[in-house]
């Protein structure tokens, strides 16, 4: 596929804070859901006693000294998130692809088949093999630039960047045997 396998997130966006901990902890500690910024990892992390974080704010979770996190509990499904951090994970999706676009429209532009039948770029909702070809077309005459340029010069387009966005929370739900965007989640790791 697309990504690369079992990759780290350094940096992570807080969905939700729940500083008496979850239900059913051995003992009460402040944890944090959070979505990784580059690979979309959902974890569970554990926050040192002096610190608050709030929804929206970046903690470093990679494997330097952390200031916030004392330590990652545990990746985490979609479906173990609290309904604060569930609300909170699609616009945070949309936030992270408006601020990094460039691995978006590197997928746009370099996308290849996947089987004689299946393209990467059918993977993305709302596109078939009308909106594929004109796809394939256009990057042959040039390179996509942003996601405006697809948008002009594909034409009946759904939005590319909701487009990308329905894709990854649906990897993120585990919706498609085929992954662009999201590693698989694989319990216990």
């Amino acid at each position: 596929m697309f990504m690369k396998q079992f990759k780290k997130d350094e940096w992570a966006v807080v969905l939700d804070f729940l500083p008496h901990g979850l239900y059913g902890m051995e003992r009460s500690q402040p944890v944090a859901q959070v979505l990784g910024e580059r690979y979309f990892s959902l974890l569970n992390v554990i926050i040192r006693e002096d610190v608050t974080p709030k929804i929206g704010d970046r903690l470093y979770i990679g494997d330097g000294k952390r200031n916030e996190v004392k330590y990652i509990l545990g990746r985490i499904e979609t479906t173990s998130l609290t309904s604060v951090a569930k609300d909170e994970l699609e616009p945070t999706i949309k936030e992270l692809v408006e601020k990094n676009p460039q691995p978006f429209l590197d997928f746009f532009n370099k996308a290849g088949q996947i089987t004689t039948r299946l393209h990467q770029l059918e993977l993305l909702p709302g596109i078939g093999k009308k909106h594929l070809w004109a796809i394939l077309d256009e990057r042959k005459v040039k390179p996509f630039e942003s996601f405006g340029d697809i948008k002009k010069r594909v034409p009946l387009m759904p939005d590319p960047e909701k487009t990308i966005i329905k894709r990854i929370v649906g990897e993120l739900e585990d919706m498609d045997k085929y992954r662009v965007f999201v590693p698989k989640f694989e319990k216990g790791k």
